[in-house]
């Protein structure tokens, strides 16, 4: 399992990277203390996970979040910060991040959001996400009980990070499909963003958060 833990401090590095490496078998981390360090590594090296600082003193993790999802199609991002500001919080899933930690958690909070992000799954914590829920709940207008078969499958699918492709053959059908349906969905749901799927599955109960 590799890692790219990026953080502007050395002691948060040093004190993450001991807890990763020593609960997490076969885990081997590599730091970064700033946007370029994780570039660079990022284009030497595949990364199973990157745990990324919202705050890089004078970088913003979510500019370089953003950078690294679209330039890195398959990468798993997982922010962590000292403040939990929902709006930031709602960005960076928006951005394309795949889940959020508060610097400020137990240490088994974070094992468990990099072991669910590594398996593919989004993770937020409880109070979390219903915060984040409830913040964009003007979005979420759709109810899902509407869908079809086909459509709530690739719905929940989405909702739980596929990409279209994994969509397509975890269903046999093909990826054009899958962006016709999505488009439909949007339109039918009134959303916009993946994120906004994450949303609308948990409010109406599709997925569990974690607790």
């Amino acid at each position: 399992m590799e890692i790219l833990l990026v953080d502007d401090h050395a002691i948060v590095r040093e004190g993450f990277s001991t807890l990763l490496s020593s609960v997490l078998e076969g885990a081997v981390v590599t730091n970064a203390k700033n946007a370029q360090q994780a570039t660079n590594a990022l284009r030497a090296n595949h990364f199973d996970l990157i745990i990324l600082d919202i705050n890089l003193g004078t970088t913003s993790g979510l500019t370089l979040a953003e950078y690294i999802v679209q330039r890195w199609e398959h990468a798993k991002v997982l922010m962590f910060s000292m403040f939990d500001d929902i709006s930031i919080i709602d960005r960076a899933m928006k951005l394309g991040a795949m889940g959020y930690v508060s610097k400020q958690s137990e240490p088994d909070v974070l094992i468990s959001a990099v072991t669910s992000i590594i398996k593919g799954r989004r993770y937020l914590e409880h109070n979390t996400a219903i915060e984040l829920a409830t913040f964009n709940l003007s979005h979420s207008g759709g109810n899902l009980t509407d869908l079809t078969q086909r459509e709530l499958d690739i719905f929940l699918s989405i909702a739980n990070g596929l990409c279209r492709k994994q969509v397509a053959e975890s269903l046999n059908i093909s990826e054009k499909t899958v962006s016709n349906v999505i488009t439909q969905l949007k339109r039918k749901l009134e959303l916009q963003t993946n994120a906004e799927f994450v949303h609308l599955a948990i409010k109406q109960g599709y997925i569990k958060i974690a607790s």
